[in-house]
């Protein structure tokens, strides 16, 4: 049995508007770092792009969840295919803390933050996404970031991600109990 198989627990609200998840993940945080700023790295699990290097410099994350695992992607969600969020660092202090705005439909963008802290040969990875819209903007987030990071523990430890879309469609009406809508 793998140690990080039961590395699955659902994200928490920890203010108004706010969600975070945390996993251990498999490695140092310098290669945890990587693949949160390294755009050919972070494309495996989340998004390609550029993502300044400085605060206030530009992201850029094109999605293309099609090539993030082995099972088709489902009607509803192929209008995702290729978005991209534009956003701005908001912090950078490699390799510990990443930060940038993140898109939120009409409304002001909301604020994403990665904290990184070395557990012996492995990283806590901390994910705490700040100033949603609306409890439906939570759980469009709460599950992305969900079923993303299962796709990242899959990459690190060498395994294909067979089961996205089913993961996805699996954790957002629990997402929804546990956000009140």
């Amino acid at each position: 049995m793998n140690e990080y198989a039961g590395n699955n627990s659902l994200g928490v609200v920890t203010a108004p508007l706010t969600v975070r998840i945390e996993r251990l993940l498999p490695g140092p945080v310098e290669r945890i770092w990587a693949y949160l700023t390294e755009s050919e790295k972070r494309r495996k699990w989340l998004a390609k792009g550029p993502i300044a290097s400085f605060v206030g410099g530009d992201v850029e994350l094109t999605f293309h969840h099609s090539e993030l695992s082995e099972d088709p992607t489902p009607a509803e969600y192929r209008k995702y295919e290729g978005h991209i969020n534009k956003g701005k660092v908001t912090r950078y202090e490699p390799p510990h803390i990443l930060s940038y705005t993140w898109p939120d439909g009409e409304n002001e963008p909301s604020e994403v933050m990665f904290e990184l802290t070395a557990v012996g040969a492995d990283t806590q990875l901390v994910i705490t996404h700040t100033r949603l819209a609306s409890t439906n903007s939570m759980v469009s987030v709460a599950t992305g970031w969900h079923t993303h990071l299962a796709a990242l523990i899959a990459h690190l430890e060498g395994r294909q991600v067979k089961d996205f879309w089913a993961d996805h469609k699996r954790l957002e009406p629990e997402y929804r109990q546990i956000m009140g809508n």
